[in-house]
């Protein structure tokens, strides 16, 4: 078995999630006690967050990338950044390890390629829906067309995941907004919506619309765990 690096604490309640998968994962396929080997390295989202909002992405690479060589010091063999915000500054911190990074965007393409999804909409934060590190990567390497919510729309999902999701809190009435922001996503042509930011899925998930939603900490976690059992 492969050790999974694992760079978290953005939020730690996604971490956790991860962690919990991860773990669920390797016991089923393996049986028994089997767990993962797992080395992680949780930073102080209050830092990161503060950098994202003052357009300091240089300085957040600087940070992942001293914690993900930590993390390959510990002995692992790939890294998974637990988070979808960072992976702007994925390419910086690939550059300063030697050790592969399973990107969540990757993973969670070839899902909806697998779906012969060709549409998709996209939930996360204002970062991730507005730039295009995220979006351009689906459509430039899997011909993904990427929708996003409305400007004002936008504004109330990444509200609710700093300010909330973040923090732990679960708001019946941001529950519904979301869905709301799912159903005018389907209704654009949306064929399936990404959740991705990966606290929202602790406040939404399949049970709660008939509208297909893709789980980037779900899906990044079960990548994890098929790479770190393979030959």
């Amino acid at each position: 078995m492969k050790t999974i690096g694992m760079l978290g604490g953005m939020s730690w309640e996604s971490t956790a999630s991860y962690y919990k998968t991860i773990n669920q994962g390797v016991k089923q396929k393996l049986g028994g006690l089997s767990s993962a080997q797992i080395c992680l390295y949780s930073v102080n989202f209050e830092e990161i967050e503060k950098l994202q909002h003052a357009g300091q992405w240089d300085e957040t690479a600087l940070i992942l990338s001293k914690a993900a060589q930590s993390v390959e010091a510990g002995g692992a063999d790939f890294l998974i950044i637990c988070t979808n915000t960072m992976h702007k500054v994925a390419e910086q911190i690939q550059r300063n390890i030697s050790i592969p990074l399973l990107h969540i965007a990757d993973a969670t393409a070839a899902k909806l390629v697998k779906k012969g999804i060709t549409k998709a909409g996209l939930l996360g934060t204002r970062f991730t829906m507005e730039q295009d590190f995220y979006k351009d990567r689906l459509t430039e390497r899997f011909g993904i067309e990427v929708v996003v919510p409305s400007s004002n729309d936008q504004t109330i999902v990444h509200n609710v995941i700093y300010d909330e999701l973040c923090r732990g809190v679960i708001n019946s009435g941001s529950k519904e907004l979301y869905l709301t922001i799912v159903k005018n996503l389907f209704e654009q042509g949306a064929q399936a919506v990404i959740l991705g930011c990966t606290e929202i899925a602790l406040l939404i998930n399949q049970n709660d619309t008939s509208v297909p939603l893709y789980d980037t900490t779900e899906i990044h976690a079960e990548a994890a765990v098929n790479l770190a059992l393979s030959d």
